[in-house]
């Protein structure tokens, strides 16, 4: 669990960092894809699936 906490925390970073210059190019996509397939490994997916779907409830309740 260590190990994979560390990956998702490494690979968090690197994405903040990508974002932040401005440009995504194709490494930095596959770096952020790689975040998502490593967060969804851990105990914290249910919390963030949670998060998408309240989020979505929100969002589909709004009238403009």
């Amino acid at each position: 669990m260590a190990i994979s906490i560390s990956v998702v925390l490494l690979l968090a970073i690197l994405a903040v960092i990508f974002l932040r210059n401005g440009g995504l190019k194709i490494s930095h996509a596959l770096v952020c894809l790689l975040l998502g397939f490593s967060l969804a490994g851990t105990s914290v997916a249910p919390a963030i699936h949670s998060g998408l779907i309240a989020t979505a409830e929100i969002v589909s309740g709004l009238r403009p």
